[in-house]
């Protein structure tokens, strides 16, 4: 699989991760999850209603949103709950 970041999703997590080194690595560590094995508890991975999107958690508080085409991962926004939704 490999991962293709949107231009929204960049902006998303340069104003998040410029904050909070704590929050690069887990950021790091489910992105790598996602790769490897998508259905890993953790990530709470879960279908949204519209358009085809899914969801995994980073924390309890960042959630990232994402379409998956083959074995393409196009990463589309990264946030809160609040924020993503």
């Amino acid at each position: 699989m490999k991962l293709i970041i949107s231009s929204r999703f960049h902006k998303d997590l340069a104003k998040l991760a410029s904050k909070n080194t704590k929050l690069k690595k887990q950021i790091s560590k489910t992105l790598e999850l996602l790769l490897d094995s998508p259905t890993y508890p953790s990530l709470r991975l879960h279908k949204l209603s519209n358009h085809g999107d899914y969801s995994v958690s980073v924390n309890m508080s960042i959630r990232i949103i994402f379409r998956q085409y083959g074995a393409n991962i196009f990463l589309l926004r990264i946030g809160s709950h609040e924020e993503v939704y």
